[in-house]
């Protein structure tokens, strides 16, 4: 977000093989809640808890004043009215979104939340986004994090942004500093530090933000691997606590037909079996075709989901070999290829 003074957003195998070792529908990483509308937001800060209070949606409309508002349902909301026009602003017209933890003191239950960054397992979430063909936005993830474990107000810490996704001239806030390969991704690396004055009380933090050079409308991040880089560029401290993860849209211009279709997030994603296999040329993960289970089904290249035709887990063969993650030494035992490494290419 930006500098406002209330900032509220707040291998080689046959197809058998492979099918072998995926653990069918049990493998996702986050189980889809059941959806049942809860109704339209239009106030400029409304809010709602969904999914049993286990995530909030809120409208958070902080950027603008045209009267934008969302429909909110378990696991996400959509878009509805409000068509923003701040072309060429630097700071977007809000941040409508769901989330997890607390924000601004508007808490949801039951996630984990707070958690100090140096007691971290494995937090990870997965969004699926719905974007438009026209505006000027991003879809991305929004992290929070504070020197205290409850904080009521503006984080003093750092935000994370995550972009997944994005449309026009827009960038993040600051300044481009690098770039870094995670989670089978290039991601441009932002940074800025920002502050805000309310109530007469300075409040500064640190914004890091990841852009995905190859964009996708689903994502699941391990958020670990993203605080680990966030930490060894000083941007992050481990004896900070993370307050809140949240997924949604930043508008500039546009705005209806934007939404979240299924969110969620586990403070401890390895307790979940099983994991995509990422080709890092093509940044493709290895799929089974039209969600096939029978033998001879083609495993392909395809884009990321993290649906349960892309989990895989390592299972015993004929030979009694197993594959392990291990060091890289470049040898014979580590290479692999694929002959297409384009979307949709069959293995």
């Amino acid at each position: 977000m930006r500098d406002l003074p209330r900032w509220l957003r707040h291998g080689a195998a046959t197809t058998a093989g492979l099918l072998a070792t995926l653990l069918l529908g049990a493998l996702s990483l986050v189980t889809a809640p059941s959806a049942s509308a809860t109704g339209p937001l239009c106030d400029q800060y409304g809010s709602a808890p969904v999914s049993g209070g286990t995530y909030i949606v809120q409208n958070n409309e902080w950027g603008d004043t045209i009267g934008q508002c969302i429909n909110a349902f378990d696991g996400g909301f959509t878009y509805t009215s409000g068509y923003h026009n701040l072309s060429g602003s630097p700071a977007p017209a809000g941040y409508p979104s769901i989330y997890a933890g607390c924000h601004w003191g508007n808490c949801s239950s039951g996630n984990g939340l707070p958690q100090q960054v140096s007691s971290f397992t494995n937090p990870q979430s997965h969004v699926d986004f719905t974007t438009t063909g026209d505006g000027q936005w991003d879809a991305a993830y929004d992290i929070w994090f504070d020197t205290a474990p409850h904080p009521t107000g503006q984080n003093n810490g750092a935000e994370l942004m995550i972009w997944a996704d994005h449309a026009g001239p827009p960038t993040p806030y600051g300044r481009q500093v690098g770039t870094v390969w995670l989670e089978g991704a290039n991601w441009d690396v932002w940074y800025g530090p920002q502050s805000s004055t309310n109530g007469g009380v300075t409040v500064t933090w640190n914004t890091v933000s990841y852009v995905r050079q190859q964009p996708v409308h689903s994502l699941t991040v391990n958020i670990k691997d993203f605080t680990n880089d966030s930490k060894a560029r000083g941007y992050l401290q481990p004896s900070w606590y993370m307050t809140s993860v949240q997924a949604g849209f930043e508008p500039w211009v546009g705005g209806p037909g934007l939404g979240v279709k299924n969110f969620s997030y586990t403070p401890d994603g390895s307790a979940a079996t099983g994991g995509a296999i990422v080709g890092r040329q093509s940044g493709c993960c290895l799929d089974l075709s039209e969600w096939g289970s029978a033998d001879g089904t083609p495993a392909q290249l395809w884009d990321c989901s993290g649906d349960w035709n892309q989990r895989w887990t390592a299972a015993g063969s004929t030979n009694g070999s197993l594959p392990q993650i291990w060091d890289c030494w470049a040898t014979a035992n580590q290479l692999w290829s694929h002959p297409n490494p384009l979307r949709g290419a069959h293995a």
